[in-house]
């Protein structure tokens, strides 16, 4: 699909567009699919349509096994549709971590995990030939710091102790001065859409399905499972892959505890200066990541990073004014075509949790955790559960197995998080607004008091005050307005919904409960 932008005038240059759009979601026509709205029987369920339950049923469909794509949204529209899109197996400096923290082996391991995931896209893309602008570039990690200097240097030392290709200098092709920097060579870049919409429609041409706006509540396992919808209608199957992001049944595995949430910013933006080519991440927080990416057959440039807890951001269009501050010094900004966010969760040891969900529950699969690094770590957890269901051998199980407690640095993790988690709920059960709904311009939301109570408010465009119940349906925390957005997030476990009160990503199944707009008066 071709979109009906056109290039601002010089007088809107550098205008940040009025409401979040990621460009790969409007740059290709996404086909739709049916509600489940009857019984199947299928060998394998799969729970959420992005590039990981997309690559998972494409990968069993071509073993001959009858699949089923649940998704509570419309596929690809969750973090998929709003990544950076890196195809890489450089996830920030992670290899001496990975080697302090797991050893020099499943360093390795993962490693080549990632770039068996990339070598799987690129090998689809060309037999599938797939148009998706993928393009090979040489990552870097780079600071402009010297405190970083060090982190850099003991990263290349582990590239070398694990066999990475990849090379340490200190001078980018970035226009300002780096300190530092470590290339992971032969990487790639793509537009993951139009990708994942072939993998879709191979997918269903295999005689596997897919089924949309159709929630998962829960699942019974044992020989035979049974996965249970909202709205009534069951699969039957002998394998459940949860691939929704957060675990559809996160409570079961104590997920909620294990698990947290983040979201990060990103542009896109014509800039005055051309841009130098390579993928590149700062060292330094908050992250600077740029790479490059052609809308309209026009070169621009993405500009992403920032990040917080979802729902603990505070000024969220803070985020956007930083990243466009930093384009505009590094490159100038001509016009800013696009901007979006995306949301992504980190496990307690930052390894992703990918393969059998439950000691006792040999049939239940998860791929969660993915770190800001879904485009290949997705890829990685369809390649894995695949082996896992054909029952074929994989030196990955034991790297990404979800039953694993790493006890450093797990257990400061798991304290620390959980501490979070009720400061915030208490936190929210006390917070006091004197705030009244008629208070509130066009366009603007926050929590207001009705009748005594907490209440979430926002006034769109035409005037209309939608308000809802800020309690979160998923565990009861109270979750806060993103003005950057237009949602209420919840700063516990990481819930969105709409202004309106509707689920727009997980855990949590069910819509805020609405306010009256009677009860306002």
């Amino acid at each position: 699909m071709t979109s009906n932008r056109t290039i601002s005038t010089a007088a809107e240059a550098a205008a940040m567009p009025q409401f979040p759009e990621s460009y790969w979601l409007d740059s290709t026509r996404i086909p739709t699919y049916p509600k489940l709205d009857r019984d199947i029987t299928v060998d394998v369920a799969i729970v959420g349509g992005g590039i990981t339950g997309i690559t998972t049923a494409y990968l069993l469909t071509k073993q001959g096994l009858k699949t089923a794509v649940v998704d509570a949204g419309r596929i690809l529209r969750g973090t998929t549709g709003s990544t950076t899109a890196k195809i890489t197996a450089q996830h920030d400096l992670i290899y001496d971590e990975y080697i302090t923290h797991f050893g020099e082996e499943k360093a390795r391991l993962y490693y080549e995990a990632n770039n068996e995931a990339l070598q799987l896209i690129k090998k689809l893309a060309a037999d599938h030939n797939i148009e998706c602008q993928l393009l090979e570039q040489d990552a870097y990690v780079y600071t402009s710091d010297a405190n970083y200097i060090r982190q850099i240097e003991a990263e290349y030392r582990a590239y070398e102790k694990l066999g990475i290709p990849g090379s340490l200098v200190d001078k980018t092709p970035l226009p300002f001065e780096t300190k530092a920097a470590v290339i992971m060579k032969d990487q790639a870049q793509y537009n993951p859409v139009p990708f994942l919409v072939a993998l879709a429609e191979e997918v269903v041409r295999g005689g596997g399905q897919i089924f949309e706006l159709s929630t998962v509540v829960g699942a019974k396992t044992g020989s035979t499972c049974t996965v249970n919808t909202q709205d009534g209608p069951k699969i039957t199957c002998r394998h459940v892959v949860s691939a929704s992001h957060y675990p559809f049944n996160d409570r079961k595995g104590f997920y909620f505890a294990k698990l947290h949430v983040e979201r990060s910013y990103a542009m896109a933006v014509k800039t005055e200066k051309s841009y130098p080519g390579g993928m590149y991440i700062s060292a330094e927080k908050p992250a600077r990541s740029l790479r490059s990416v052609l809308v309209n057959g026009e070169p621009m440039v993405i500009v992403s990073g920032e990040g917080h807890k979802t729902g603990q951001g505070t000024a969220t269009h803070r985020y956007y004014e930083n990243l466009q501050k930093f384009g505009e010094e590094t490159f100038g900004i001509r016009e800013i075509a696009y901007r979006w966010s995306a949301q992504d969760v980190f496990t307690l040891d930052h390894m992703p949790y990918i393969g059998r969900e439950l000691a006792d529950t040999p049939n239940l699969y998860i791929a969660t955790g993915f770190r800001k690094w879904g485009m290949t770590s997705s890829v990685v957890a369809a390649m894995l559960n695949t082996k896992l269901i054909l029952g074929e051998a994989t030196p990955y199980e034991d790297v990404f197995t979800p039953q694993r407690f790493q006890a450093n640095p797990s257990i400061q993790t798991l304290v620390s998080e959980n501490a979070n988690v009720a400061g915030n709920l208490i936190a929210g059960k006390f917070d006091m607004t004197f705030r009244q709904p008629e208070e509130l311009q066009k366009g603007e939301g926050g929590v207001v008091k009705v009748n005594g109570k907490r209440t979430g408010a926002f006034r769109d465009n035409e005037g209309r005050l939608h308000l809802v119940d800020t309690t979160c349906k998923h565990m009861g925390c109270e979750v806060n307005w993103n003005d950057a957005e237009k949602t209420w997030d919840c700063p516990c476990h990481g819930s969105r919904y709409s202004y309106e009160g509707d689920v727009i990503e997980g855990p949590a199944k069910q819509p805020l409960a609405k306010v009256e707009l009677e009860t306002a008066r």
